[in-house]
């Protein structure tokens, strides 16, 4: 499918985006050497028409699996039905699956908006800037919708994998689970998964979500030559996706767990309503090692 590129940039960065693809982020990218800073997307990306292909999209009104076919919301439940054909769950959302809007695009900046009625009127908002080498990520949400609900938000960026990447994030506990079930519990965090110093990823398959984080993250890539100094607000968990055999990983931060409308206490959800909002930020700043 033909896809509708925006471009901004920088002094240091230049970056395109799909809004038509669920708002995602296409390629970040040194402008004096074309280094890929997040996932490089080719043509064939592109117009494969997903943003599971691209470098990064947004995650609203939830991250992740729901279980059990929705969720109870205070005047009733909720159904949901699985939103991909390989995922017996409904996952990430809807905003990802829709286009969205231009509403102000310069040099260094987009504005993009959605207008979801799916699966219950929302309204959200992408901001997006760039400066000196450093790509800001502003994603905010209304609920629209008369009846209250639960809401989390999140961003799902792909990053450059090579042998010898290294991350820093620390987290108080991983969230683990039973054998064919969702997560759970929680529990410490195993020392070949614990980023508290700087350190290469495992080589085996992780696909978890770590709660008590400050926020603060290091992705450094010796043999690219740059480091990312991150930081997000509104997210006190990550989920860390590191598939085997291939050239990438997702660190993405969350606002909560894994189907945390089924967890005690609804751990990082919010209850909205009519015309409440919620918001999550991510900042990646390039540095040149």
């Amino acid at each position: 499918m033909a896809v509708t590129e925006l471009h901004l940039q920088d002094r240091l960065t230049r970056l395109s985006l799909a809004p038509e693809l669920g708002a995602s982020l296409v390629n970040w990218e040194v402008k004096a050497s074309g280094q890929a800073l997040l996932r490089h997307s080719d043509l064939a990306a592109l117009e494969s028409g997903t943003p599971r292909r691209l470098a990064c999209y947004p995650l609203a009104p939830w991250s992740n699996r729901i279980a059990e076919g929705g969720f109870a919301r205070p005047e009733g439940w909720q159904p949901l039905a699985p939103n991909t054909g390989h995922d017996p769950y409904p996952i990430h959302g809807s905003a990802w699956q829709q286009a969205w809007q231009v509403e102000h695009h310069s040099e260094r900046r987009a504005r993009l908006t959605l207008h979801s009625e799916v699966p219950f009127a929302y309204l959200a908002t992408l901001d997006v800037h760039l400066h000196e080498g450093c790509l800001n990520l502003d994603l905010h949400v209304t609920h629209l919708d008369e009846a209250a609900t639960w809401y989390g938000l999140g961003l799902h960026p792909y990053f450059p994998r090579y042998p010898d990447t290294q991350l820093y994030a620390t987290a108080r506990k991983v969230w683990l689970a039973e054998p064919g079930r969702l997560p759970s519990y929680q529990a410490q965090v195993p020392e070949q998964w614990c980023f508290n110093a700087l350190g290469r990823l495992p080589e085996t398959v992780v696909d978890h979500a770590f709660s008590g984080w400050p926020g603060e993250c290091v992705i450094e890539q010796p043999s690219a030559g740059y480091r990312l100094a991150c930081s997000a607000s509104g997210a006190e968990q990550f989920l860390l996706f590191c598939p085997q055999g291939q050239g990438f990983f997702c660190f993405e931060p969350v606002s909560h767990p894994v189907n945390a409308h089924h967890l005690p206490g609804r751990p990082g959800l919010r209850l909205l309503q009519r015309g409440e909002g919620m918001s999550l930020g991510f900042r990646m700043q390039y540095r040149p090692l």
